[in-house]
């Protein structure tokens, strides 16, 4: 699983990346979480507002960092897609 954190670098976006990381660690999955920084990057995907979260090159969230339940929902969905 590939996830993504959009963001300048900004505290919400670093918020994200640790919830982001510590549901992926107590879910006990592989995957890798990489922050996208670069704007030009971050406008290939359909966000108006940062910190936005990629999951599998899906756009689950955007505007907000969503809490540690709305964040593990996003992930189980994506590994019921990827049929898991």
């Amino acid at each position: 699983m590939k996830i993504k954190v959009l963001g300048t670098g900004c505290a919400r976006c670093h918020q994200l990346e640790q919830v982001t990381r510590e549901v992926i660690k107590e879910l006990g999955i592989e995957a890798t979480v990489e922050e996208v920084k670069d704007m030009k990057k971050i406008m290939e995907y359909p966000i108006l507002m940062t910190p936005g979260l990629v999951v599998n090159e899906e756009v689950v969230c955007s505007g907000k960092v969503p809490g540690k339940a709305e964040l593990t929902q996003f992930i189980v969905n994506a590994l019921a897609k990827e049929g898991k």
